[in-house]
């Protein structure tokens, strides 16, 4: 899963109005995980994981039939890649810090 698009979600207020939602995006081809934070009655993040990018009218298609409106829709391509290269300072840093620790011959 190297794709994310974020959709942020009006009007849903409940756990049966994630489930109705995430039912639809799930419909969506290319989908291969919904999570959904519910902010009631606020601004909801669905995010959905893809291999590839999705078709982003599809996506809105689906939480309309659902009943609820996109407020704001980000896909975020290769964020696998992005993520590892986020994280590479931080598992240098642990490994030089564990080199350090045995030192030589130990």
């Amino acid at each position: 899963m190297s794709t994310v698009t974020t959709l942020g979600v009006t009007g849903m207020t409940c756990a049966n109005c994630v489930a109705h939602v995430t039912s639809e995006l799930e419909n969506v081809q290319g989908v291969e995980h919904v999570s959904i934070v519910l902010e009631n009655g606020g601004e909801s993040e669905a995010t959905v994981f893809s291999d590839e990018p999705l078709d982003e009218q599809a996506l809105r298609d689906a939480v309309d039939e659902a009943g609820y409106a996109v407020a704001s829709l980000t896909v975020q391509p290769n964020a696998l890649r992005e993520q590892h290269a986020e994280q590479a300072p931080a598992r240098q840093h642990a490994h030089d810090a564990a080199a350090r620790s045995f030192g030589p011959g130990e």
